[in-house]
């Protein structure tokens, strides 16, 4: 009987698996400041298209933009998600994975999103812990690597003030000391802020930057839901960028209605804050487009209510039209499903003269979206602080002529020699595009 209650699952993941709404516009068409937003279509099953994760064979490894070269920085780490620099160049990865969310799996949807999360490279267990690597002889590879930091609770954005060295996990922020040079903090963390978790956490990742000067933290924290759906009492909290004063400890959501904020940088030209989301699933492979945006204070951005500003979403009851009215239209869309994670602003890259001004991306890749979207590191040029033109291919190959992702590109940061460093939690490296010299 146990045998044949798999079979029957495995049928039934292998029947969701190869659902596919198939696009009518071109990804290009979900991108820009006026992506194509055609009516919703009426969907019996969502789009499920999952790129089953590989890894790289041996001796392979992704194309880098002309005038660029790609080489492997560090490799066998586990699950790489985010990247941070420290001031003596030293690089931190996060090698994180979804806590575990006994609430987030029930039925028999979360069985099956669960075995797909499997395909795609999730799902595991997580390392917990943040690696130190140092490039010590400048060859453009990592030939020290240290425990950095261990036993903490799905770790990912990174953040260094001063002495006071920040890891935001999935359920709370943290401060350890740190001096320069260390390899390994041995120091109990001290915890400054919770942030929502509980046992849905569907959006697990958080990630933190520090404002400008130095006195506060901001904080992205994902729905716990698709739009909604869990219940609305589920999402008090989430769906926000969070800021942190670090002297009094108050603490308050700085933006909201955004569905699953990731990236933070800050754009040196105008001094704001950008954040990439990701924007809402099950409405087909056309819709919705993940974006890039301006985070304005206090501002709300739309989910679950509706996207691209009044664009409703008729799925979500009661609706809000007093918030819709007020809903602002990110800046610029970066393509349907694509979903968008790093952001790293390009002011101390030193690649080619393209890439001087603007936002360095990487797409994790769709799993709902036929044919496939993302999947590679893209570049959005800027002008006078803002987007400005059609977005540029920096990091591509991740996903075979087959279909299989050999990788998926998630945080970006550019180290201290210029080059950008690139998470691959599928591949289990971290690339390296530097300038041809």
């Amino acid at each position: 009987m146990l045998l044949k209650s798999k079979l029957f699952g495995c049928v039934v993941l292998l029947v969701i698996v190869s659902c596919s709404q198939e696009a009518n516009l071109p990804v290009s068409a979900g991108f820009g400041p006026d992506p194509v937003l055609p009516p919703p279509p009426k969907v019996f099953l969502p789009t499920v298209n999952i790129a089953p994760a590989k890894g790289w064979p041996n001796g392979e490894h992704p194309s880098a933009a002309e005038g660029l070269t790609v080489t492997a920085f560090a490799d066998n780490l586990d699950h790489p998600r985010w990247v941070f620099v420290l001031p003596n160049g030293d690089v931190l990865v996060a090698e994180s994975n979804a806590p575990p969310k006994p609430e987030d799996f029930k039925g028999v949807k979360g069985w099956l999103m669960k075995k797909a999360m499997k395909v795609a490279g999730s799902g595991g267990p997580s390392a917990n812990r943040i690696s130190l690597l140092r490039d010590g002889d400048g060859d453009g590879k990592a030939e020290f690597r240290s425990l950095f930091l261990t036993g903490l609770n799905s770790p990912f954005g990174m953040e260094l003030i001063g002495n006071a060295f920040y890891v935001a996990n999935t359920d709370s922020i943290v401060r350890f000391p740190y001096r320069e040079g260390q390899t390994k903090i041995t120091e109990p963390g001290v915890k400054i802020m919770d942030l929502p978790a509980g046992p849905i956490n569907r959006h697990w990742t958080r990630n933190i930057i520090a404002g400008q000067d130095g006195k506060v933290l901001y904080a992205t924290v994902g729905s716990n839901s698709n739009v909604g759906e869990k219940g609305l009492d589920k999402e008090l909290g989430r769906a926000a960028i969070w800021q942190l004063d670090l002297e009094s400890g108050h603490q308050r959501i700085f933006a909201s209605g955004l569905r699953n904020p990731n990236g933070l940088a800050w754009e040196p030209e105008s001094g704001v804050l950008w954040t990439t989301v990701n924007e809402r699933d099950e409405l087909g492979s056309d819709l919705v487009p993940d974006f890039l945006t301006s985070v304005q204070e206090d501002g709300f951005y739309g989910w679950p209510y509706s996207y691209f500003g009044g664009h409703l979403d008729l799925r979500v009851k009661p609706q809000r039209p007093d918030l819709v009215g007020k809903a602002i239209v990110p800046d610029y869309a970066l393509g349907t499903h694509t979903a968008c994670l790093g952001l790293a602003s390009s002011r101390d890259a030193a690649l080619a003269g393209q890439f001087n001004n603007g936002m360095f991306i990487g797409q994790h890749g769709s799993w709902n979206r036929e044919p496939p979207s993302g999947y590679k590191v893209i570049f959005v040029p800027f002008h006078q602080g803002r987007p400005h033109g059609a977005p540029v291919d920096v990091l591509t190959g991740f996903l075979s002529k087959e279909g299989n992702a050999l990788g998926r590109p998630v945080g970006v940061a550019v180290d201290k020699r210029g080059a950008l460093l690139v998470a691959d939690d599928v591949g289990n490296i971290i690339w390296r595009v530097a300038g041809q010299e």
